[in-house]
C-alpha cells in the first residue's frame, strides 16, 4: 500500500506535503478532492477531517493525519535515512534554530503571503472582487518582514543556518503564488539580494519543479 494524499494539485498545503514526499523520496498517490463540488464538506470527508480542509494523508499502514505542517514533520521523522537529510535537525541547538526559523515562517511570512494570495489569486478564481486596500496593507507588512529576512540571510545560506530545512521549504507554496501573481519584486536582487539568492535557490529545487509540473 502506498501513501495517499487526499488533496488538490493547486492547493498550497497539498503542494507542501507533495514536496516533502519528493524530498524524502516517498512514493505517493494523489486522491483528488474537488473543492468546486464541495467534496471536502461531504460527510465521508469530514468524518476524517472534521474541518473540511485539505490535505489529509492515509499512510501505507492506514495511519491517518491532517494539517500539512504536521504531515510534513511526520514524514521527515519517519524516513530519516532517505532523501534529503537535515530537514529537521536532531542536534539540540540546530533543532532550536530550526524551530526559530519555522516560527519566522509561520508568523512573519505566512499570514501576510496567504492574505495577499487570498485576495489576488483565490478570490479571482471564484469571481469575487479583490480588496486592494487589504492587499496593500499586507504587502507593506510583508516587505518589512522580508527586509529582516535579508539581514538574516546575509549571515547564512538558509533561515536556520547553512543547510536547507523544512522551514525554508514551507515558503515555496505561497511564495510561488505571489511571484506568479505579479509580486516577484518581493524577491528581487535589487531590493533584497540575500532574499533573492535564497529564493532562487529554493524555487529552482528539482523537487519543487517536479511538484509544479507533475502533481495531478
Amino acid at each position: 500500500m502506498t501513501l495517499t494524499i487526499h488533496g488538490a494539485s493547486y492547493s498550497t498545503c497539498t503542494r507542501l506535503v507533495a514536496l516533502v514526499c519528493k524530498e524524502k523520496q516517498i512514493p505517493f498517490n494523489l486522491s483528488v478532492v474537488d473543492l468546486s463540488k464541495g467534496q471536502h464538506k461531504a460527510p465521508g470527508f469530514v468524518a476524517v477531517q472534521p474541518f473540511g480542509q485539505i490535505p489529509y494523508i492515509v499512510d501505507d499502514d492506514g495511519f491517518v493525519l491532517y494539517e500539512s505542517r504536521a504531515i510534513a514533520r511526520y514524514l521527515i521523522r519517519k524516513y530519516p535515512n532517505q532523501g534529503t537529510q537535515g530537514l529537521i535537525p536532531t542536534d539540540p541547538k540546530e533543532e532550536a534554530l530550526f524551530e526559530q526559523a519555522a516560527s519566522i515562517e509561520a508568523f512573519n511570512f505566512n499570514p501576510f503571503a496567504s492574505g495577499i494570495a487570498f485576495e489576488k489569486v483565490f478570490k479571482l478564481r471564484r469571481g469575487l472582487p479583490t480588496n486592494e486596500q487589504a492587499v496593500e496593507e499586507r504587502l507593506a507588512l510583508l516587505r518589512a518582514k522580508l527586509d529582516a529576512y535579508d539581514v538574516i540571510l546575509g549571515k547564512q545560506k538558509y533561515l536556520a543556518g547553512d543547510q536547507v530545512t523544512l522551514a525554508d521549504l514551507q515558503h515555496l507554496p505561497y511564495g510561488t503564488l505571489l511571484a506568479n501573481a505579479g509580486y516577484s519584486d518581493l524577491f528581487s536582487e535589487a531590493k533584497r539580494p540575500n532574499v533573492s539568492r535564497w529564493w532562487n535557490d529554493l524555487s529552482n529545487r528539482p523537487t519543487w519543479q517536479d511538484v509544479l509540473q507533475n502533481l495531478k
